[in-house]
């Protein structure tokens, strides 16, 4: 019977029985599949058994327009698409194995392919794994070549011409780090080493939980061109097992005789070698095959091609590194001109009011950050004083707060009523698909003429108000409302109040309140407030006296958070 397992998320290790040939997997209870996850959809995905009578095991799955997804072995369903035997899917956050013994059992009967290379004769015993009795089975050798250092090297019958590949080989893979140039030529160095090959491939996993693609193939022939296809099985069995294969006669190998590739094309004779990488893991096959039966490879073959796969596998490890050196290089590049346009979307100085002192400070944990700050100049004199933390921090932090940034300077300039204003920054904001981001923002409004602040929050912590005797209140906590795209109609409250002389208004993000010290110690809101309501030190110096504690307090410890502080105060 066809079963489910889930092997990430909600319940790792429980499964499903498939009965019948319909299931609905989601979050309402009524489905056949029950997942208790929020981001999974009531009904999310339905799952089809259309086995023909008596034929082939057939399974589909369908999509039912989810939110999130439903993804077949990394690959997104768009409407419908098969499902197989070993197969991953993945809704949301948790990743499901399937399971059908009826596709098993068809495959293995197809394909039983794989060993691995080199001389039998020479590693002694045959490879248990392929001894199955009474086999009329052509594999003639295998080796490990999981471990480094256990190839040993044997020469066929040209030596000369071998080693001059080899040779070649080499250089090749020595003065080029790039895979579009080593692949091709290796497969080139390769037929210059195996007169009687016809076909070469490489295969490999672009990703370790990837399937296999071919990356280089190569035909001595122009009509063999036109089709260039090999056995995936086969490459999976040696990269399974670490093992390479050496078939004396492989169209007639009853372990390979269902391959497709090899009864369309009646190989003889086949040999082929994982490639393993540095951290021991099989990333790719190298394959060559011949259609003269006169001309089979032979256990010499195979551990010179075990060999070239030795060295091909480094090569490859170096040119990966160096694409992903220039790869890192690259977007260093792109997060310093990140930032500069992200220092450049800040104002690039404070009002210029003679009644009011201000101070600001902006400092990313990485090269872009989610805070920001802004003043926004209104009309009839009045200005705005905005600071927003979005949910996270990085390059989407910074390109969706450049986003919402923009929507506050123009709803603040088109609606004078701050709470709505950010009512409608809300609505804005929730109307896109920001995969669950949200923001805490308050907006600081006050009219110069009156001395009159109004402050609407929405989901930030309350700002810090210092008077003039040295008090430090917590200001418009009891109106403040859910973050910015949490419900996309949500009416927010405005604080107002009276801004008096020597009134100080602190805002900060949780960089601050939430900076660590090498012990791990949290540097919290308490003392945040003290050191605020430091009489001794004027609202001249405040902000200033504020950052310079805070970093005495976290010393070298590295900055876990961006880090965003405003004051504004009546002289």
């Amino acid at each position: 019977m066809a079963h489910l397992k889930i092997l990430r998320g909600s319940e790792p290790g429980r499964e499903f029985d498939l009965e019948g040939d319909r299931w609905v997997v989601g979050r309402s209870p009524e489905c056949d599949v029950v997942i208790d996850v929020a981001a999974v959809s009531r009904r999310h995905v339905i799952l089809t058994d259309e086995s023909p009578k008596g034929g082939p095991s057939q399974f589909f799955v369908k999509d039912l327009g989810s939110r999130n997804g439903t993804y077949i072995n990394d690959q997104r369903v768009a409407e419908r698409a098969p499902i197989r035997d070993g197969d991953r899917m993945l809704i949301c956050d948790v990743l499901f194995a399937f399971f059908d013994p009826r596709d098993r059992n068809a495959d293995e009967a197809a394909s039983r392919e794989g060993v691995g290379i080199a001389a039998a004769s020479l590693l002694g015993p045959r490879d248990e794994h392929w001894d199955s009795g009474e086999s009329s089975s052509t594999v003639m050798a295998t080796i490990d070549v999981g471990n480094a250092g256990t190839i040993s090297w044997k020469l066929s019958a040209k030596p000369e011409a071998q080693i001059e590949a080899m040779v070649e080989i080499s250089n090749n893979l020595r003065n080029t780090l790039s895979l579009q140039e080593i692949l091709p030529k290796l497969l080139d160095s390769l037929f210059k080493i195996f007169v009687q090959a016809d076909r070469g491939f490489i295969v490999m996993r672009p990703r370790p939980d990837a399937p296999l693609v071919p990356v280089a193939s190569k035909a001595r022939r122009p009509d063999d061109e036109a089709n260039m296809r090999m056995s995936r099985t086969i490459a999976e069995q040696a990269m399974t097992g670490k093992k390479a294969i050496l078939s004396a006669d492989a169209s007639s190998d009853e372990r390979f005789n269902m391959a497709e590739s090899i009864t369309d094309f009646q190989i003889r004779s086949l040999i082929c070698a994982p490639l393993i990488s540095s951290e021991g893991e099989a990333i790719g096959v190298l394959q060559i095959d011949t259609r003269d039966h006169l001309s089979r490879f032979t256990d010499l073959d195979l551990h010179m091609l075990a060999g070239v796969a030795s060295q091909a596998s480094i090569a490859i490890d170096n040119a990966n590194l160096h694409e992903e050196a220039i790869k890192q290089r690259a977007l260093q590049r792109d997060l310093e001109v990140a930032s500069q346009m992200q220092h450049a979307l800040l104002p690039a100085s404070s009002p210029d009011l003679p009644d009011y002192h201000f101070f600001e400070f902006y400092e990313a944990a990485l090269r872009v950050g989610g805070d920001y700050y802004d003043y926004v100049l209104l009309s009839e004199g009045r200005f705005a004083v905005v600071v927003g933390d979005v949910a996270g921090k990085g390059v989407s932090a910074a390109i969706l707060m450049a986003k919402l940034s923009s929507d506050v300077r123009f709803w603040l300039a088109r609606e004078p009523d701050a709470a709505k204003a950010l009512g409608e920054i809300n609505a804005a904001f929730s109307r896109h698909d920001w995969d669950d981001r949200f923001v805490t923002i308050v907006v600081a409004v006050v009219d110069p003429s009156t001395h009159t602040l109004t402050l609407v929050n929405a989901g930030h912590m309350p700002p810090l108000l210092r008077n003039a005797a040295g008090e430090v209140l917590e200001i418009g906590g009891e109106e403040a409302g859910f973050p910015i795209g949490v419900i996309d109609d949500y009416q927010y409250e405005a604080y107002t109040r009276q801004l008096e002389p020597g009134d100080f208004v602190t805002i900060f993000t949780d960089g601050f309140s939430e900076a660590m010290n090498p012990d791990r110690e949290l540097y919290g809101l308490e003392r945040l407030i003290e050191v605020v309501g430091h009489r001794e030190v004027g609202f001249d110096d405040l902000g200033q006296h504020v950052l310079d504690d805070v970093r005495q307090f976290a010393g070298d410890f590295p900055q876990s958070d961006d880090m965003c502080l405003v004051c504004f105060g009546r002289k």
